[in-house]
C-alpha cells in the first residue's frame, strides 16, 4: 500500500492559491480538448468548457484546502448525484485521469504534493463511475 506523502501546508497554499488552481483546472481541460486519448470524456462535456472550468476551479479551491467557493455558491458539491446524467465508465474515469495527470505534471513542481493529490483525485475520480467496467 502506498503511503499518502506528508505536506508542510494545505494543497491550496502549496499549489499557489487561486492562481495555481487556476493554471491547473485551465491546462487539465486544454488537454482535454487536445488528446485524442480523452475523446469519451470530452464528449460528455458541452462544446465550450468555460463553465466547466469555472466549476472545477470553485471545486477544487475547497477541496484543496482553500476558500469553500462552490459550496458558497452552490451548496454540497453531491458529486456522485451531479454527475450521475452522464455514463462514466471506468475509459473515462481513465482519460479523466490521464488528463489530470498531465495537468498536474505541467503545473505543479513538488514532488510530494503531485503524489498527494494523484492519491487523493483517483478515489475520487473512480467514485464518479457509474456504468459497469
Amino acid at each position: 500500500m502506498e503511503l499518502t506523502p506528508k505536506l508542510d501546508a494545505d494543497p491550496y497554499t502549496l499549489i499557489g492559491g487561486e492562481e495555481g488552481v487556476r493554471r491547473l483546472v485551465d491546462r487539465f481541460y486544454d488537454l482535454m480538448d487536445e488528446l485524442p486519448e480523452a475523446t469519451e470524456v470530452r464528449g460528455l462535456h458541452a462544446r465550450s468548457l468555460k463553465a466547466s472550468r469555472e466549476k472545477l476551479f470553485l471545486f477544487f479551491s475547497g477541496w484543496l484546502g482553500g476558500p469553500q467557493l462552490y459550496v458558497e455558491r452552490y451548496g454540497h458539491p453531491r458529486l456522485r448525484r451531479r454527475h450521475f446524467p452522464f455514463a462514466i465508465g471506468q475509459r473515462e474515469v481513465d482519460q479523466w485521469m490521464l488528463c489530470m495527470g498531465r495537468a498536474l505534471e505541467e503545473t505543479v513542481e513538488d514532488e510530494a504534493l503531485k503524489k498527494f493529490l494523484v492519491l487523493r483525485l483517483e478515489p475520487l475520480a473512480n467514485h464518479m463511475r457509474n456504468q459497469p467496467a
